[in-house]
């Protein structure tokens, strides 16, 4: 039976509609796409809510539904989801709302709003998103304004394995506070596994909104008449669960591995890995610039380590993420172990009663606990600061959820649809004289054979992407396995016959025995779509050489193509190289421009806020 038939029945199953209107509606109706379905919702979610009875007399009247801004800053897109999410689920209660980036967002206009809702996620230690950065010097300046009468909500999507967990949401929220808004919801902070979370906020936020908007003494709007909203609901592609893909996050999809090859000569000191995964019938996309997510296991001998260090047994039971299971199998699968938290340290300490760690806990010691959590794993703190009668149930519960690992990707699905490939940097180093392993590189490169398989699920990131126009040049800045998104940049480049010149900045340790893909920038080379290759090997000389040397010697040429409207791409590390690049193409464009320091860093955020100047660092 087709959607007219649906509809017609519907309409006229109501009682509401006479058959010429049900006809209309079946006219209309099929012909909607997702996007118009659900502004016709909302819009007469509103006009029922308008047309409601009046109260009786003595009961206080309602005034026009507010306008609700929804500003969001982002890094991969995980915000602007939720934020679109909260926007339309409050658009489909017959709210007035909107979702708007925090980097294109009128600042003159915030002084005027009533109700606005902030979500945004945190970059790096504690820094706001690169995009919305303007935004928040904004904010802090002098010429923000005052925010009375002002009703706000904050959102925050951070990492807890990162010291300052959640603070540029934490400083929006206490920013807000101090302009003198109104505080609608108290402010929510959520790990890297926020689904979950954001849906229930989004409900709860939603109910307050309606309930903001509501008359006095009636109820909110319960949207559009359930009748209506199951045809809309019918309506090809109108539901959303229909246009989720099959595998995710939670549902990971397991990836055959195809090919594991070591990139580095034999007598390198590092060990990158090239990996090819089939994702053959996955039903996955992704495109250049996205991320693949390893959904990994702990390795049996910390499992050992931990559970030597407590005195406890891998049988004990506990129960972890809802269900029943032994301690080994938990620790091997569902927590984690490899990456300390100050949430883990802040309570061993207080079970080991331990004042080194609180003192290295303390707010003013920040720089030092970053050193000890990223040379540190679990099992370390349980030998240093060892502890009697820990139970097993009591221990697990100050772990953090084993997370998905995110690597960028490194290949086109244009080029090869049924793979994926990755550049893994393989994590080894020694602790007190004892070695430690990454969870997910050695998972990867010792721990699963090809012919075996990974859940892994495709993490999407709409801040790093290759430009619409093929005929925009691209500088790509991209040591060590941060070269990788640029592979796959030029890989998919070649596959659309894009003719914009290329512009590559490799680094790594030795010519001889670290050129990452050597043969595939020399084939790029010979095809002439990379149009030149700048290239520093920090240990081949007296004098070490990095990519932001490069940068500085080729100035000239830098700055000629950011004048014709070169896209710039950094990938990387976030620690180091990143401020390091950030810092030489200031000088490139206050020398070459002419320009002051100040007015340099405004043409650089200028860039940012044009998407020209994109950051995938970490």
């Amino acid at each position: 039976m087709g959607h007219e038939t649906n509809i017609t029945q519907a309409a006229l199953a109501a009682g509401l509609f006479d058959q010429s209107q049900a006809q209309q509606l079946e006219a209309l109706l099929p012909t909607l796409r997702p996007e118009q379905a659900l502004w016709l919702s909302g819009y007469l979610a509103g006009l029922g809510a308008q047309t409601q009875p009046a109260q009786a007399a003595g009961g206080q009247g309602g005034g026009e539904a507010p306008q609700i801004t929804v500003l969001y800053g982002t890094e991969t897109g995980n915000a602007e989801g939720v934020a679109k999410q909260l926007a339309e689920r409050a658009t489909q209660k017959g709210l007035k709302a909107r979702a708007v980036d925090m980097a294109e967002y009128k600042t003159k206009d915030l002084k005027s709003e009533t109700h606005v809702v902030l979500v945004s996620a945190t970059h790096g230690e504690g820094d706001p998103p690169d995009p919305a950065a303007p935004f928040f010097e904004f904010l802090w300046s002098r010429k923000a304004p005052k925010l009375k009468g002002t009703k706000f909500a904050v959102f925050s999507l951070g990492d807890s394995s990162y010291v300052n967990f959640c603070q540029a949401g934490k400083d929006l929220d206490a920013r807000f506070e101090e302009l003198g808004g109104e505080r609608l919801a108290e402010r929510v902070d959520t790990d890297v596994d926020y689904e979950d979370d954001a849906e229930a906020w989004v409900e709860k936020l939603v109910g307050l909104l309606e309930s903001e908007a509501a008359p006095a003494g009636q109820p909110a709007s319960p949207g559009a008449p359930a009748a209506l909203q199951g045809v809309l609901g019918g309506l090809p592609g109108a539901a959303p669960a229909a246009d989720k893909p099959k595998h995710s996050r939670k549902n990971p999809y397991q990836a055959e591995i195809l090919d594991a090859v070591v990139l580095n000569g034999r007598h390198s000191t590092k060990e990158t890995r090239h990996i090819e995964l089939s994702l053959e019938d996955s039903g996955l996309t992704f495109e250049p610039g996205d991320s693949l997510g390893i959904v990994p296991e702990n390795e049996d001998a910390t499992v050992e380590r931990v559970v030597d260090s407590l005195g406890l047994t891998p049988g004990d039971t506990v129960h972890v993420n809802g269900a029943e299971k032994s301690l080994g199998d938990a620790l091997k699968r569902d927590l984690e172990l490899t990456m300390l938290t100050p949430g883990f340290l802040q309570a061993y300490a207080d079970a080991a009663e331990s004042e080194e760690l609180r003192a290295l806990l303390a707010e003013d010691n920040r720089e030092a606990l970053h050193t000890f959590m990223g040379a540190n794993q679990v099992a370390d703190v349980l030998a240093r600061y060892p502890v009697s009668g820990l139970d097993a149930a009591t221990f697990t519960g100050m772990l953090r959820k084993l997370q998905p690992r995110l690597y960028s990707i490194a290949s086109s699905q244009a080029a090869l649809p049924d793979e994926v490939h990755l550049t893994v940097g393989v994590t080894r180093y020694t602790s007190d004289g004892k070695p430690r392993n990454g969870v997910a590189s050695t998972y990867l490169a010792e721990r699963r054979e090809p012919g075996e398989t990974v859940p892994v699920y495709v993490d999407h990131n709409k801040a790093f992407k290759l430009p619409s126009d093929p005929t925009t040049p691209l500088i790509m800045i991209g040591p060590g396995t941060g070269v990788a998104p640029f592979r796959a940049f030029l890989q998919e480049r070649e596959e659309m016959g894009a003719t914009g010149k290329n512009w590559l900045f490799f680094g790594e340790r030795t010519f001889r025995e670290d050129f990452l893909y050597q043969t595939d920038w020399q084939q790029f080379r010979k095809d002439g779509l990379l149009t030149r290759m700048d290239v520093a090997f920090s240990r081949d000389q007296k004098e070490k050489v990095y990519v932001q040397d490069r940068v500085r010697q080729r100035s000239r040429d830098v700055y000629a193509w950011l004048q014709e409207g070169a896209n710039l791409y950094v990938c990387g590390d976030a620690d180091a190289m990143a401020p390091a690049v950030h810092e030489a193409l200031t000088d490139v464009v206050k020398d070459e421009g002419g320009l002051s320091r100040e007015d340099a860093q405004a043409y650089l955020k200028q860039l940012q806020q044009e998407r020209r100047y994109q950051r995938d660092v970490y």
